[in-house]
């Protein structure tokens, strides 16, 4: 039974690598990764993490128009 549920578990996984991203999810992580590069930037040039800041929010605006649909 234990071996099963391993399989099981296997196989999702394995299934779930070539699973498509949803434009949802595909937002969100561009979200997470220009908020990222703007905190990193925040440290050595001010105005290039201000860009990037403005385009996290672009794209954060873009996901609330999505989950409101």
């Amino acid at each position: 039974m234990h071996q099963t549920k391993i399989l099981a578990t296997c196989y999702k996984s394995m299934f779930g690598l070539f699973k498509k991203k949803t434009k949802l999810e595909l937002l969100q992580e561009q979200h997470a990764k220009l908020l990222k590069e703007a905190f990193d930037l925040s440290k050595t040039n001010r105005k290039a993490s201000d860009q990037k800041t403005a385009s996290a929010a672009a794209v954060a605006d873009e996901i609330a128009k999505l989950q409101a649909q």
